[in-house]
């Protein structure tokens, strides 16, 4: 964490704005540093290339790195399968094979078992809750604690925000219909249809639609109707379920290789800390606009079945989901303490949400 205060110190108002700035120049032209090195970095991403919303925000981090730099930090973007297959992203960073990659914390949990925590818990925090924990609650020191050991710099790059619950080969009526059920879903969520009887699958986005158009998967989620739609899932799942209960507020992220970021003068390090946090910002906002026209196309022009998930159903995953955490908690220390950080913050804010957005939005709906 110390190289991260470094950094957001270094920025100061006069800083940033001297990058805001030249970010805004349509030349590119930086506001003449004194190190003029240039370098060229490579992304690996974990989406097919320039997949809307999650491939397009890891090109548009490249472009104003570019754009604030003035060129002197170029970065070029792979998609999955370009120069790494989409769940090799985290060690490719590791290793230097690229110097930054994007993705979702939660591919990670194999290597990290707390890094679920840093994209999104089943019942956890909302998008707006995500970001409160992270930036004032512990929960960036804690994320890159949790990579330091890999020399891996996590900083937060797009948001989802909260997700759909999935498309369904057919209707869920009851806790019997998650029996034997074969789900493509990552992360604790997997974890938690695993203990309700299924069989969660991992499967990188661009596998989704054949798996599900031959059977080889009854069900899936992916994100929500933005992505969902340009992935056509549609065609081939005629069943759409809300709420995603698993994915409340999916944090995406940007893996920096810390000894390339160490590498770069102060003022290319706060353009990359800069614009990786104006993109999860302006993802945010595009995912809030697009799935909503997105959801309208999917309902009035093709015929989408619109679900809600049963109350019991929601219910017995909220409690199974309860137990996941817990049984994490048990066996890793950092998992623990990650754990308790998020919880804790919950707790603060609950209160405060019950009391604004909840109540608003309420009276909001009734008026």
């Amino acid at each position: 964490m110390v190289q991260r205060r470094r950094v957001i110190q270094g920025l100061g108002m006069g800083a940033m704005a001297s990058a805001l700035a030249a970010c805004g120049r349509e030349d590119g032209a930086s506001a003449g540093p004194q190190d003029q090195r240039r370098f060229q970095w490579r992304m690996v991403t974990t989406w097919p290339p320039n997949f809307p919303g999650l491939g397009t925000g890891a090109t548009e981090f490249a472009r104003r790195v570019g754009a604030c730099s003035g060129g002197r930090l170029t970065i070029k973007v792979y998609g999955a399968e370009e120069l790494v297959p989409a769940f090799e992203v985290f060690d490719a960073v590791a290793n230097g094979t690229a110097e930054v990659g994007h993705g979702g914390a939660y591919y990670w949990k194999g290597k990290v078992p707390a890094a679920s925590f840093f994209s999104t818990v089943p019942f956890g925090l909302t998008a707006q809750e995500m970001g409160g924990w992270l930036h004032y609650g512990g929960g960036l020191e804690l994320w890159q604690e949790a990579y330091r050991p890999y020399g891996i710099l996590p900083l937060p790059c797009g948001s989802s925000g909260t997700q759909m619950g999935g498309w369904f080969r057919k209707e869920i009526n009851t806790l019997a219909d998650l029996k034997g059920l074969k789900m493509r879903i990552p992360g604790l969520g997997g974890e938690v249809l695993a203990r309700a009887g299924g069989t969660p699958v991992t499967l990188a986005g661009g596998e989704i639609f054949t798996a599900l158009q031959t059977g080889a998967i009854d069900a899936t989620e992916w994100v929500g109707p933005y992505n969902d739609l340009a992935f056509g899932l549609y065609k081939v799942a005629p069943y759409y379920y809300y709420p995603g209960w698993h994915e409340p507020g999916t944090t995406l992220e940007a893996l920096v290789n810390r000894e390339a970021f160490e590498a770069l003068p102060e003022d290319l390090q706060n353009i990359v800390v800069t614009c990786a946090q104006s993109v999860n910002d302006q993802m945010l906002a595009e995912f809030t606009a697009r799935n909503a026209e997105a959801l309208r196309t999917l309902v009035e022009e093709h015929g989408v079945k619109l679900r809600p998930f049963p109350r019991e159903v929601l219910a017995r995953l909220h409690q199974l989901s309860l137990e996941v955490v817990e049984a994490g908690a048990a066996s890793d220390p950092l998992y623990a303490r990650v754990l308790q950080s998020q919880q804790d913050f919950q707790a603060r804010s609950a209160p405060y949400l019950a009391v604004a957005e909840e109540a608003f939005l309420l009276a909001r709906d009734q008026g």
